[in-house]
């Protein structure tokens, strides 16, 4: 059994290229770690800044309705029953996201962050549909940042391996 344990370890020190010592490869780890944190930070700063202002809106426009309908259109029973609706998807969204923000849930805030930037892009739909440019460009910009940093931190999570990290 300790041959085949010390055989291993030998083979995997030559496939390390350039004599590349372990206190290097350490220190690589160590980099890719901090590139890991700072895209973890950098995605649970966007992603609940998205769901707020997500719930934000449809908070309002069960509140004050007024404040997000066309000018001139006047709130009805529908328009609350509509931000109701609104709600219902984004509250809970921003209570998973948060969860797995506070928890530091790699994987879950990958999922809720792309699952936040698929909401802003059809919110960004609605606001072309409606023809107003800020209901258009708000939207495609978050959801843009958010599928941004969600690439980011699952690019950052891949498992280093040995031919990435030598020289």
């Amino acid at each position: 059994m300790w041959l085949r344990i010390t055989g291993r370890l030998a083979a995997l020190r030559l496939g390390l290229r350039g004599g590349t010592s372990c206190a290097c490869l350490q220190a690589r780890v160590l980099e890719r770690l901090m590139t890991t944190t700072k895209a973890m930070r950098l995605a649970s700063v966007v992603t609940a800044m998205n769901v707020l202002v997500a719930s934000g809106f449809s908070i309002v426009g069960i509140i004050r309705p007024q404040y997000l309908l066309p000018a001139g259109s006047v709130p009805t029973q529908a328009s609350l029953i509509l931000a109701m609706y609104a709600a219902a998807r984004t509250i809970p969204l921003a209570l998973f996201a948060l969860g797995a923000i506070y928890k530091e849930a790699t994987p879950a805030l990958l999922l809720l962050g792309a699952l936040a930037g698929a909401m802003q892009l059809l919110d960004a739909g609605i606001g072309l549909f409606e023809h107003d440019l800020g209901k258009c460009a708000g939207p495609l910009f978050i959801a843009v940042l958010q599928f941004f940093v969600v690439y980011l931190l699952h690019r950052s999570r891949r498992k280093p391996s040995a031919d990435r990290l030598s020289p």
